[in-house]
């Protein structure tokens, strides 16, 4: 008999996860939107808004023997997946990879791709008549922010704001202080080791001015507030045996269970298994899941397979718009030509739209 695996979220994760299992079982990706959301591309698609026909890529070509449910899960049980209205995904197999809220407009945050879709036109409009910018929150997404502006709009006064005494201090000093550099070389006032006391709207970008905690205040005509990703957890957090961490991440065991429930496994930005919130980690969750999954439906034992072992410290590829940034590739620190080749110029848009059956 066929093995039934259910996908809650359609994600990272959860896209390439039903791909490579369909056919194998009988796989039902449930996910909220039409449209997958391309995060990185969205970062640019602030000062190029052209890019959302390809940062948007729909659901509808991603299977070919499985099916995509455009639905809201609200419960998980180890028989299935329960709907909103009522309506059952029954399955041998689950697997939650809902991600993670971010601030207007990189991801949709529960609202439709309309709904983003207009974010991203209002905040690009405010961003055309805007001088000074201020971001508040220097990772991955504020850092990239910052760098596309300086790129793309050279005429801005930007300021990147940061509450830690470096860029990227858990990673090597190498990748931090080039970034650091580069911004400065580009215009940017990099603000570290400050913490915006006042931040008015902390999801949606707006005008005002910052206190922050060193005693200076930055005021802008629009202001990013970009101070990390939450996890959508809801749905695992009443689970027997879940475990809420930081960022509403639900701690996972070595075989990236979040609960006492022995055939529900969860992934990428919802749990923490060790790895960081980035797309990166999902690079080695994913080849996990997929032999893990393969093995389950054809008889296999989760306790005979072998545990998830998670980043010792992950890669990660900062571009300052299509031709300059850093990243850390494990071994080294590479600067502007590596970035550029392997993020910076196409930011994946083209093997994300291939993974959809997409041209492009």
């Amino acid at each position: 008999m066929t093995k039934r695996i259910a996908i809650v979220g359609g994600g990272y994760i959860g896209a390439e996860l039903a791909k490579a299992l369909d056919g194998k079982a009988d796989v039902t990706l449930i996910e909220t939107q039409s449209h997958f959301v391309h995060t990185p591309a969205m970062i640019r698609a602030v000062v190029q808004p052209q890019l959302l026909d390809r940062a948007l890529i729909p659901y509808d070509r991603l299977l070919q023997h499985g099916n995509v449910r455009r639905a809201r899960a609200i419960g998980v049980d180890a028989q299935g997946v329960t709907l909103e209205g009522g309506e059952r995904v029954d399955a041998d197999y689950i697997v939650v990879a809902t991600g993670s809220d971010n601030a207007t407009p990189f991801k949709a945050n529960g609202q439709d791709i309309d709904t983003l879709r207009a974010d991203n036109a209002q905040v690009h409009d405010l961003l055309c008549t805007a001088q000074s910018i201020a971001i508040v929150g220097a990772g991955a997404v504020g850092t990239e922010l910052a760098g596309e502006i300086a790129h793309f709009m050279p005429d801005k006064d930007i300021t990147l704001i940061s509450s830690e005494p470096d860029l990227f201090p858990t990673m090597p000093k190498s990748l931090g202080a080039g970034l650091l550099s580069k911004l400065k070389n580009a215009g940017v006032t990099v603000i570290l080791g400050a913490r915006a006391d006042t931040l008015d709207n902390p999801t949606a970008p707006y005008a005002g001015t910052l206190t922050l905690s060193n005693g200076r205040s930055v005021t802008a005509d629009l202001i990013f507030p970009v101070t990390g990703s939450r996890a959508s957890s809801g749905i695992l957090e009443t689970l027997p045996g879940a475990a809420k961490t930081t960022a509403n991440r639900i701690k996972t065991d070595p075989w990236l269970r979040p609960s006492a429930l022995p055939n529900l496994f969860a992934a990428g930005d919802v749990a923490d298994t060790g790895d960081a919130m980035t797309i990166v980690a999902t690079a080695r969750q994913l080849p996990w899941l997929k032999k893990t999954l393969h093995a389950l439906v054809n008889g296999a034992k989760v306790a005979d397979i072998k545990p998830y072992k998670p980043w010792a410290k992950a890669p990660i590829l900062i571009p300052l718009g299509p031709d300059k940034g850093n990243s850390f590739l494990i071994l080294f620190t590479a600067g502007d030509l590596v970035t550029r080749l392997m993020k910076g110029k196409d930011l994946f848009l083209s093997k994300y739209n291939k993974l959809f059956n997409r041209a492009g």
